[in-house]
């Protein structure tokens, strides 16, 4: 050991005697500097603007823009010029074999010089942490583990570096080569990971040996057992290799032996890999300090309940639009989705299926006119070099499942050993189609309990929950490539006639837009499903209060006369514009999430909502229109062509209107919850996700939020985690340029009088 630290100290003071390692230091020091303080600077920037700024730790050091992220892809072009000459020099000058004929190993001679590589990758280190500890005291609360588990991914990633370097220089006499052979291999590893995905053990293999990528969970506060492994064994395997290539030259053994050493270790360092990336023996932890990087505990409640295997098949039509996902050379990238679930439950098994069927896209039939479903698929399986035997036919595909109600489009099957089966689908979201926690973990339950069933009353002419008409309920309710449609996020839909009692599995209860008067059998039947305490949510429209007034008056509200309009210069006067109340925000956190952002609901036809308390409810105002300029029209009907004026006489009044409101009480052991909105509309296919300009509406946000209540805060389910508490800086404008100015300029300086100290000292001896 003690001849290894000789080693290591010759090393780093030819090293530092050097021009090239402060050469290096110096400009790594003012690179880290620039990306320092741009970041820090937009975080400066957005707060002296009043925008709001959280997650500072992270942002600073990790996410997409931190100093860590960006340091990382620089780092491959600095260690090849430190350890080009660490073999190459003792080659070419023939120092190597004073070396050999002195009383040392080939292993002290490998672990002395890259020992000094581990040092001068600290002094690296130091220089970064001097971000961090000026971060620290600018940073409120700031997140100390994030940080560190950063530095320690950079730290195993600049060792892993050294290693191969220092068996590039072993190869060769010559410190160019060697630095251009450490470059090469540093690109096969990053390429490696796209090679062979088609055949499922190699693709672990090649997937594994990537080292593209493998300090990007460190940087976000993730530490991985597999990425840890990964580094140690492909440090071992090169500081193996470089030992076996010194004892290939002090002994001179024939290559054959050589080569056999060689492919021994690299297997050993496969099959170890292969085994350390099983998601059975891999552990986690999550350093940051609310656990972005874990499951909530909801989620994971969830996981806990599912007892035995459960088996992922993802059906990719090849003639599908989303079918790039699951080709196999995304695989690897698409059961990472997964990877938060298999820590929790590593049994997951995740199947892939290809096949070809009958899909609605008219962009496929410009694309390809004239040919038949299996010419397109042939067309599609050249282009993306995939061989058609592993693509089932129309008729293969439909003997083994029937995907036809799911429109043949990319979809997961998540099947439990007990039978137990349902599907998680992709959504037309533009910027990520792929389902978030709150949808996988909503599948998931559907597993493992029963969820809220919704039910859509029938049989007066109210809003439709199959159909797709601009009217009707589709979207919102079971529109299956809709995120937030109920049925995604743990809801069942059902339909319910009032001739019949209504199941008493129906836990909420829909009544919208009655266009015909309830039977008094009818009647009988809601009354006693709300005497039994029945949740509900009742809709109404104008010209429909003579009949919606019956089925709200028992409950202490009534709708009002006429039609609420606020003229406006763009929109329809009766388009009213209403505003999350503050109590709102505490019966859901989602609608506290529309008050926080200032979103508004849009009710086009609505009207407003009077009520007393003298039901034995407790009447919780939901939404309120403006203060101004905005009254309950009674004359008026038709708002194209007639202008609309306010009419006192007429019983037309201007103030503040409650526009949905809430209604609980305690009876027969449980608390009984109903919403009442005064627009049908808001509802409707063509409102959800309608946009104008000028209005922030989030009419989703909405459903959501009610349903979420009404559900008992079942579902959705809740996957908030508690708000990062680093949410200040304490650097004003004037105090980031003095930063900057100290950090590029005076650090960098510094550096050079040290380099120029050095240099003139030893110049001096």
């Amino acid at each position: 050991m003690n001849m290894i630290f000789k080693i290591a100290k010759t090393e780093l003071q030819t090293l530092f005697y050097s021009p090239v390692a402060w050469l290096i230091l110096i400009v790594f020091t003012f690179q880290a500097s620039i990306l320092f303080t741009g970041t820090f600077g937009m975080s400066v920037r957005s707060q002296a603007l009043e925008y709001e700024v959280g997650n500072l730790t992270l942002f600073t050091f990790g996410g997409d823009y931190g100093l860590f992220t960006h340091i990382q892809q620089y780092l491959y072009l600095y260690i090849p010029l430190l350890t080009m000459g660490l073999m190459s020099r003792e080659l070419s000058s023939g120092s190597i074999k004073l070396l050999y004929s002195s009383p040392v190993t080939n292993k002290e001679i490998v672990l002395g010089k890259y020992f000094a590589m581990l040092v001068y990758g600290l002094v690296l280190i130091g220089i970064l942490a001097i971000y961090v500890l000026y971060s620290a005291c600018t940073i409120k609360a700031f997140d100390f583990t994030v940080v560190l588990s950063g530095l320690l991914g950079l730290y195993l990633l600049i060792c892993a570096y050294a290693s191969i370097g220092l068996f590039m220089s072993s190869l060769t006499s010559y410190q160019v080569v060697s630095a251009m052979g450490t470059l090469a291999i540093l690109a096969a590893l990053s390429l490696v990971r796209g090679m062979w995905q088609d055949i499922e053990f190699v693709r672990e293999i090649t997937y594994w040996l990537s080292i593209n990528g493998r300090v990007d969970e460190f940087v976000n506060g993730l530490i991985c057992s597999e990425d840890i492994l990964y580094f140690l064994i492909v440090i071992t395997l090169f500081l193996t290799l470089t030992i076996l290539r010194l004892q290939v030259i002090r002994q001179k053994t024939s290559w054959t032996i050589a080569w056999g050493r060689y492919i021994g270790v690299f297997l050993i360092a496969i099959v170890l890999g292969y085994f350390s990336s099983r998601p059975k023996l891999m552990s986690f932890y999550d350093a940051t300090r609310t656990k972005q990087r874990t499951l909530t505990m909801n989620s994971q409640d969830i996981i806990k309940k599912m007892e035995g295997g459960l088996t992922i098949t993802t059906y990719v039509n090849i003639l599908d639009g989303f079918m790039y996902y699951g080709l196999p050379s995304s695989v690897k990238s698409d059961m990472n989705r997964f990877k938060m679930y298999r820590r929790f439950k590593p049994e997951i098994d995740m199947k892939y299926v290809y096949y070809y069927d009958t899909v609605t896209s008219r962009s496929l039939s410009l694309r390809y006119p004239g040919m038949t479903m299996r010419e397109q698929m042939k067309k599609i399986a050249k282009t993306i070099d995939m061989d058609t035997n592993k693509i089932k036919t129309p008729e293969e595909i439909r003997a083994t499942i029937d995907l036809s109600s799911e429109n043949n489009r990319f979809v997961r099957l998540l099947e439990r050993e007990n039978g137990e089966k349902t599907f998680l689908r992709v959504y037309d979201d533009f910027m990520n189609p792929f389902p978030k926690e709150s949808e996988i973990s909503a599948a998931f339950k559907r597993l493992v309990m029963e969820l809220p069933i919704v039910g859509f009353v029938k049989g007066h002419g109210e809003r439709n929950c199959t159909r797709e008409g601009d009217r009707d309920y589709k979207h919102f309710s079971q529109d299956k490539p809709f995120r937030y449609a109920l049925i995604n996020q743990g809801f069942d839909i059902a339909e319910v006639d009032l001739q019949h009692e209504i199941p008493s599995n129906i836990t909420i209860l829909l009544i919208a837009d009655v266009r015909s008067p309830f039977t008094p059998e009818e009647m009988n039947t809601l009354n006693t499903y709300i005497a039994k305490g029945g949740n509900l949510i009742i809709a109404g429209e104008p010209k429909r209060q003579a009949l919606m007034n019956p089925l709200t008056e028992q409950l202490g509200i009534q709708f009002m006369p006429g039609c609420l309009v606020k003229p406006s210069e763009n929109f329809s006067p009766d388009l009213i514009v209403s505003f999350v109340t503050k109590e709102a925000g505490e019966l859901s956190y989602l609608l506290e999430d529309m008050r926080k952002h200032d979103y508004s609901f849009t009710t086009p036809g609505c009207t407003g909502l009077n009520y007393t308390t003298d039901k034995g409810f407790e009447v919780i105002p939901l939404f309120k229109t403006d203060t101004v300029g905005c009254w309950n029209e009674i004359e008026t009907t038709n708002f194209i062509d007639d202008t609309v004026r306010m009419n006192p006489a007429k019983g037309e009044t201007e103030e503040i209107f409650t526009t949905a409101l809430a209604l609980r009480r305690d009876i027969n052991n449980k608390e009984q919850r109903i919403i009442i909105i005064g627009d049908a509309d808001c509802l409707s296919n063509s409102e959800v996700e309608m946009r104008r300009k000028g209005i922030r509406a989030a009419n989703y946000s909405f459903i959501l939020g009610t349903f979420f209540w009404l559900s008992n805060e079942e579902v959705p389910i809740d996957i908030r985690r508690p708000t990062p508490p680093d949410n200040k800086v304490y650097v004003g404008e004037s105090g980031m340029k003095v930063t900057k100015f100290g950090l590029i300029g005076g650090l960098s300086m510094i550096l050079v009088f040290f380099a120029i100290f050095i240099w003139i000292r030893r110049r001096g001896r």
